[in-house]
């Protein structure tokens, strides 16, 4: 099965996360398909804390890609932010 899911990068105490798309069996910071997007939970509040392209997401969950809670929950929040 594939899924949407965060990809973790960045250092010690600054984290910074891919979403990607990947096979279910793949570790979570491991192989992956496509990077669709990002997410820097610490942004400050001049910077782009969350990325996604809306197209890609729109062609991989059309083919039956499962996005987890947390991708869930994050593009709720682009979509309201693109709304505003």
């Amino acid at each position: 099965m594939v899924v949407i899911r965060l990809a973790r990068g960045g250092a010690k105490g600054r984290p910074f996360f891919n979403i990607v798309v990947a096979d279910k069996r793949t570790r979570r910071d491991g192989r992956f398909i496509e990077r669709i997007g990002f997410y820097n939970p610490i942004a400050k509040s001049n910077e782009e804390s969350i990325r996604i392209a809306q197209d890609r997401l729109t062609y991989w969950q059309g083919v039956g890609a499962q996005a987890s809670p947390t991708v869930e929950r994050l593009i709720q929040q682009a979509a309201k932010k693109i709304a505003v």
